[in-house]
């Protein structure tokens, strides 16, 4: 079925907060999980890293990564 409607210009901006990224063993892609505060994350990396892949990638706050592997850089 094919959607109605123009397609979006601007693409969508990550929301506040901070992100971990799964991945199940032998696949290529990865989902991104968002929590409000680092026990939150903590807890979601214990919980996930039994049966996944699990790497943080930092704190996303007023558009821009505040720390993790893309520290500086703005989210797209």
């Amino acid at each position: 079925m094919k959607r109605k409607g123009r397609p979006a210009t601007k693409q969508a901006e990550l929301k506040e907060g901070f992100y971990i990224e799964l991945k199940t063993k032998g696949s290529n892609t990865p989902v991104k999980i968002r929590r409000d505060s680092m026990e939150e994350v903590d807890l979601a990396i214990e919980q996930y890293g039994k049966n996944k892949a699990v790497t943080y990638l930092g704190q996303v706050k007023g558009g821009k990564w505040m720390d993790g592997k893309n520290k500086g850089k703005k989210t797209i």
